[in-house]
């Protein structure tokens, strides 16, 4: 007997639900099978366009909807607690795009709310289910370059011009929580824990930073080093530094072929050390996600490759935390 896949609606039409959408497609997993927006015509057109077979012109009609088992959200930063909080209460397990929130208070707030309604509620974070994200956490766990003394995580692109919600103060904007929540969770993926102090800078334009370079300090005494923009050209690197070698890896959301999948390593203290590379799989970074959360769903979370909700909330400390410094230009304390 054939498995009845997960059944997704999503919540908002934006490019990113679009994309989400043409990711899961190929799954038998998963499936998108509604999506709703507050514009119905706009719910319609793209249903029309992806071939989703409902579409409503609420979110709240949506969730009411029994035959959905999910929601995504891809939803404004500020409106990510919300509509959680509301599809968890729902009974539908949720996948809610990063970062989970606009403050750790509000994370929190969220995970009781999945908790204790019994369904699973996790962070949108691609590259965390792709191939050679789980090889570069393969060879970190095998000491391939020994203990980790330093991250440089950098992710940034050119916004263009006109109105975007990502330079919007009221729906959580700006470099650092769009960008920025990519570096800052790999650190915390690769050292294991939240780091203890951080000592940030920014630029500041229309109430939001467009760009943002931040230290990190572990009380292992691992230092992490991230930067994030909206004004350079489109980059996504990582150099993790260890006691016996280094790793280069572009953590991406999306390998569209085998050319970006790749992790570069060095290992050796001097003359002795070698280069070489690892080929790992190109995969979309939403088809990877979503049927991974679909395991979640049907085995547990240990089946999840993506962040836990200590994560979560780590992530959303440090973000708060590095924010809070840029604006005081003094280094303060992840509490």
């Amino acid at each position: 007997m054939t498995e009845i896949p997960l059944r997704i609606g999503i919540l908002g039409a934006a490019n990113i639900a679009r994309s989400f959408a043409q990711g899961v497609s190929a799954s038998r997993q998963v499936a998108v099978t509604a999506v709703a927006s507050r514009d119905a015509a706009k719910a319609r057109a793209f249903a029309q366009e992806l071939g989703v077979a409902r579409h409503f012109g609420s979110y709240e009609a949506l969730l009411a909807d029994r035959e959905i088992d999910a929601v995504y959200i891809p939803l404004p930063n500020s409106l990510h607690a919300e509509w959680s909080i509301r599809a968890v209460g729902a009974g539908k397990h949720v996948l809610c795009e990063k970062p989970l929130s606009a403050t750790a208070d509000e994370a929190r707030t969220m995970f009781d709310a999945a908790r204790r309604h019994g369904v699973h509620l996790v962070e949108g974070y691609p590259y965390r289910a792709q191939p050679q994200t789980l090889k570069l956490r393969e060879l970190l766990n095998a000491g391939v370059i020994g203990d980790v003394r330093l991250i440089h995580a950098s992710f940034g692109f050119t916004l263009g011009a006109g109105e975007n919600i990502r330079l919007s103060p009221q729906l959580a904007g700006g470099a650092l929580m769009d960008a920025g929540a990519y570096p800052v969770s790999l650190a915390r993926m690769i050292a294991g824990t939240r780091a203890s102090r951080v000592f940030a800078a920014a630029q500041w334009a229309g109430g939001v930073d467009r760009a943002v370079a931040a230290t990190l300090q572990f009380a292992g005494g691992l230092f992490a080093q991230i930067s994030c923009t909206f004004d350079a050209c489109i980059h996504r690197q990582a150099l993790i530094f260890g006691s016996r070698g280094v790793i280069q890896t572009t953590y991406l959301n999306h390998t569209a072929d085998a050319s970006q999948a790749v992790l570069k390593l060095r290992v050796g203290t001097n003359k002795d050390a070698v280069d070489s590379t690892v080929q790992t799989s190109p995969v979309n970074g939403f088809f990877a996600e979503a049927e991974s959360f679909e395991r979640l769903v049907r085995l547990g979370p240990a089946s999840w490759e993506g962040t836990t909700p200590g994560e979560s909330i780590d992530n959303m400390m440090t973000l708060e935390a590095i924010l809070r410094s840029a604006r005081s230009g003094g280094a303060g304390e992840v509490p």
